[in-house]
C-alpha cells in the first residue's frame, strides 16, 4: 500500500513524533511504501522513508499551518496514496493520530474576545475538520478520557474512534542490572547519597507544568531542599525557566539537559518523575516511568494518569489545578518511606499490563482503513 503521513515538524525527542517514526517503520517493514509531507525534520532519516518538505513561511504559528495544510490538499489527489494519516490535525485526513488534547475544550475558560481571534479560529476549523459529524476521518485515541471531550465539542460518532495500547519500547522496562546502571549515572552527576534526584521528561516546558515543579522544590523545607536536583531532558526554551529558578535561589539545583538518547538511563538512576503538565493528551513519559520502576507525581487531567492510578505508582494532583496541593504532595512523597513501593508497583503493571502495542497495532487499524477505503 502507498501511504501518506502529514505531521507539522519532525524532531527526534518528541513523544509524537517517536510514534509517528516507529509507526511509519512498522508499515515499511511490512512492506508498504511510506511518504511523508512535513514543514520541518530534524535528525536522520531512516532508509526508505520518503520524507517531502512543502513551503511553510509565515509570520505566525497559525498561519504556516494553515499554509501547509493547503500544501498538502493539493497534493492530495496527486500522490495516489491508499490512505492519508495526519499526526496533527488538518482536513483532507483518512486517518488521525490523536496525541493532541482537544483544543476547543481547552480553550472553554478563554475571554470572549480570544476566541474571535484568527489562532483561535484557525484551530478549530482544523480540529472539526476531522471531529464534525459529517467527516469520514477516523481517530487513533490515545487515552478514553478525551473521547468524551471529542464528542461534547463536536458530536463526533464512537464508531470512529480507535483506541490503542500504550507503546513503550523495550529499552525503557527496568533492566536486571537496573541498580547498576542508576549507582553509575548518578556517580557521574556527582550525586551524593542524601541526594534527591527529581526528572522531568518532555518538550514545551510551559505545557509540561516545569514552572510548577520549581515553585513546589521552593517551598520544601529548607533542609530537604538543600537535597534535591531536578533534571529536566526535553526541547523548549530554557532561558526564562531558569530565570524562574535564579529568583527561587534554585539555579546550582536545576539542570536543563536538552533532548537526550539515554533516558533510560535518567529513569533508573532518578527518584521520582514529576509531570504537573498543564494539558496532555497521553504522557509517554508517565508509563516509561512505571516500566522503569520509577514512582510518578503527576497532574490528573494527562491522558496515561489514570495507569498510574491504577498502578498505584504515585500520586495524582487534582484538577482544577492548585500549586499548594503539588507543593504538598511532593513535600509529602520526598518525605515519606513509599517511593520505592511506588515504583515497584509501577513496574509489576507494566510487566503485566499491555504497555508495548500501540505502534503494531496502529498498522493493524492502518491496513483495515485503506482496505475498506477500495471498497467504497
Amino acid at each position: 500500500m502507498n501511504l501518506v503521513f502529514c505531521l507539522y515538524e519532525y524532531f527526534p525527542y518528541g513523544g509524537l513524533q517517536r510514534d509517528f517514526l516507529k509507526i511509519a517503520c512498522s508499515a515499511m517493514d511490512r512492506g508498504h511504501t511510506v511518504r511523508v509531507l512535513t514543514m520541518d525534520w530534524q535528525g536522520d532519516k531512516p532508509a526508505g522513508l520518503d520524507v517531502q518538505l512543502l513551503p511553510h513561511s509565515a509570520i505566525s504559528n497559525h498561519r504556516r499551518c494553515l499554509k501547509f495544510n493547503r500544501a498538502v490538499e493539493k497534493l492530495f489527489l496527486q500522490l495516489n496514496a491508499d490512505i492519508i494519516i495526519g499526526f496533527n490535525k488538518m482536513s483532507g485526513l483518512d486517518l488521525y493520530f490523536a496525541a493532541d488534547s482537544c483544543y476547543r475544550a481547552r480553550k472553554a475558560c478563554s475571554r470572549f474576545t480570544s476566541r474571535l481571534m484568527p489562532r483561535y479560529r484557525t484551530y478549530v476549523d482544523f480540529e472539526r475538520a476531522v471531529f464534525a459529524p459529517e467527516s469520514k476521518t477516523e481517530i487513533l485515541l490515545l487515552a478514553p478520557q478525551e473521547k468524551s471531550k471529542f464528542i461534547a465539542c463536536y458530536g463526533t460518532q464512537e464508531e470512529r474512534f480507535h483506541l490503542l495500547p500504550p507503546g513503550v519500547s523495550r529499552d525503557r522496562f527496568r533492566p536486571a542490572n537496573a541498580l547498576k546502571i542508576r549507582d553509575e549515572l548518578r556517580k557521574e552527576l556527582g550525586l551524593l547519597s542524601e541526594n534527591i534526584m527529581l526528572l522531568m521528561v518532555g518538550s514545551a516546558f510551559q505545557t509540561k507544568g516545569v514552572d510548577r515543579t520549581l515553585r513546589a522544590m521552593a517551598r520544601l523545607p529548607e533542609k530537604l531542599r538543600a537535597r534535591v536536583k531536578l533534571y529536566v531532558i526535553g526541547k523548549g526554551k530554557i532561558g526564562s525557566f531558569r530565570g524562574i529558578a535564579k529568583k527561587m535561589g534554585l539555579a546550582k539545583q536545576v539542570y536543563f539537559l536538552g533532548g537526550r538518547d539515554d533516558i533510560p538511563r535518567y529513569m533508573l538512576a532518578a527518584d521520582l518523575l514529576l509531570h504537573p503538565a498543564r494539558t496532555e493528551a497521553a504522557g509517554n513519559a508517565l508509563i516509561e516511568a512505571m516500566a522503569a520502576g520509577l514512582p510518578v507525581l503527576v497532574t490528573e487531567n494527562c491522558g496515561y494518569a489514570f495507569h498510574v492510578k491504577d498502578a498505584n505508582a504515585g500520586r495524582l494532583i487534582p484538577m482544577p489545578f492548585e500549586q499548594a496541593a503539588l507543593d504538598q504532595a511532593l513535600l509529602d512523597m520526598l518525605n515519606g518511606s513509599e517511593l520505592q513501593t511506588l515504583g515497584e508497583n509501577g513496574a509489576q503493571y507494566a510487566a503485566r499490563a499491555d504497555m508495548s502495542g500501540l505502534h503494531e497495532h496502529a498498522v493493524d487499524i492502518i491496513e483495515e482503513i485503506a482496505a475498506r477505503k477500495a471498497l467504497r
